[in-house]
């Protein structure tokens, strides 16, 4: 695979194979300093009117990315 740069994932949608649900947009990586290499992805959590002040964002560990798309990101994540 090429470089990519963070432009190029921010704000692509989140998909999650297990179950079919749309997480939401990439909001942040999460790198490891020492080595330089991409850890995870971070999507916003789903914020609902209780949630509206406590809301946790969603951490994706890079290995469970299944596929990279045009416009999507599928990922297998249990929480």
């Amino acid at each position: 695979m090429d470089a990519m740069r963070f432009s190029e994932l921010h704000c692509r949608e989140v998909i999650n194979l297990c179950g079919g649900a749309r997480m939401g947009e990439v909001s942040d990586l999460v790198f490891d300093p020492v080595c330089g290499q991409i850890t995870a992805i971070v999507v916003p959590g789903q914020g609902g009117l209780l949630s509206m002040f406590s809301r946790e964002d969603c951490v994706i560990p890079w290995n469970c990315i299944e596929t990279l798309g045009e416009d999507y990101i599928l990922v297998r994540f249990k929480k």
